[in-house]
């Protein structure tokens, strides 16, 4: 068996000795070096070629973005952040994920030893995903501020076109997990702001999901929030499920409304994409559209049949714009998908279906 070989990257002697010890009990994978700077990490790199390299956001002589944003441009690989579950912590990581890291794991601040044993499946799931990833060379942006979390290429080129009175029983449900948050951000940026109601589940821990929601809303035309329980879904409005909760939407006289709880984990997750796209099944039927993107796994696909089976209109992403092929491609073979699109193509494809739903959609 070829073992993944990684890198770990942390300016933390403990830490790097836990991550090694986690990895290499693993018998497909082996920590192949430990650096305690970037620059010796980039010489560790272009020596030991990995398959992929956990890498901390606060280290010595250059910080974890900066490292992120060569590596990304120079030499592409996967990349798992190593994140400290604070406020600046995830803001920082949903600048990391942006940059191109495949996904993150968030150390705890205090009993850092057992906290990062107890870690220890997730991490090893996050490496084993991240070396299937397909990975592509970023691109610098034209200009940007020393510091600023923002780039040129994050606002779309033109203001998405207004849709006109839709019916307010419309409704958008968006699953996801690895690679998700910049999937979700490619299809809300061209949304109009009178865009039916959109419900999103992307699979993300506690402690992250405001900030993500905060960084969509300031890109967005429409509004990005994240979901709590007994909110009116709108239009014009984005609700992502809270991380350790479940969300799904129920109904109240005409509205839909988002339910938020402490349930049990479905598929291994909580948010779990199946709890949401059953409620939109039973609840939304044919005036439900459906959006699967990149994400490792099946959690979603047997739902997303229910939702098409009630006549929702689903899309899938396609394998060759996926970071990770794996709740798309089990969407497709449940056969969940009315149609297979490239990630920049799926924001037009539904915005073209509602403007050419028919009178049975339109006020």
């Amino acid at each position: 068996m070829k073992k993944i070989r990684v890198v770990v990257v942390d300016d933390s002697a403990l830490v790097r000795s836990l991550l090694t010890e986690i990895l290499n009990k693993q018998p497909d994978m082996e920590c192949v070096g430990a650096a305690n700077d970037p620059l010796i990490a980039r010489e560790m790199i272009r020596e030991l070629d990995p398959d992929v390299i956990t890498l901390d956001i606060e280290m010595p002589k250059m910080d974890g973005l900066e490292f992120l944003s060569r590596l990304m441009r120079l030499r592409p690989m996967p990349v798992v952040m190593i994140s400290t579950l604070t406020e600046r912590g995830a803001e920082v990581t949903m600048r990391a994920l942006e940059l191109g890291a495949v996904d993150f794991v968030a150390k705890p601040r205090i009993g850092l030893v057992d906290g990062i044993k107890e870690l220890s499946v997730s991490i090893v799931d996050k490496v084993r995903i991240a070396s299937t990833a397909h990975i592509k060379r970023s691109v610098a942006p034209k200009s940007q501020s020393s510091g600023s979390p923002s780039h040129g290429l994050e606002v779309p080129a033109s203001v998405p076109v207004p849709l006109g009175r839709i019916s307010t029983e419309k409704l958008v449900a968006i699953g996801a997990s690895t690679g998700g948050t910049e999937a979700i951000k490619e299809v809300l940026i061209k949304m109009p702001a009178d865009s039916p109601g959109i419900v999103i589940t992307q699979h993300m821990p506690p402690g992250f999901t405001t900030s993500f929601a905060a960084r969509l809303n300031s890109l967005c035309q429409i509004t990005v929030q994240e979901a709590t329980n007994g909110t009116r879904v709108l239009p014009g409005h984005a609700y992502i499920a809270p991380g350790g909760k479940q969300f799904r939407i129920d109904r109240s006289g005409a509205n839909y409304v988002c339910v938020v709880e402490d349930a049990e984990l479905v598929n291994r997750h909580r948010p779990s994409v199946e709890v949401l796209f059953q409620s939109v099944a039973k609840f939304v039927g044919r005036n439900a559209i459906g959006i699967m993107l990149t994400g490792m796994g099946n959690d979603g696909a047997r739902a997303m049949k229910e939702m098409k089976d009630a006549g929702s209109y689903n899309y899938v992403q396609d394998e060759a714009s996926c970071i990770v092929f794996g709740m798309p491609r089990e969407a497709i073979l449940a056969g969940a998908a009315d149609e297979v699109l490239p990630l920049t193509d799926i924001a037009a494809a539904v915005l073209s279906r509602l403007k050419g739903a028919g009178d049975r959609y339109r006020i």
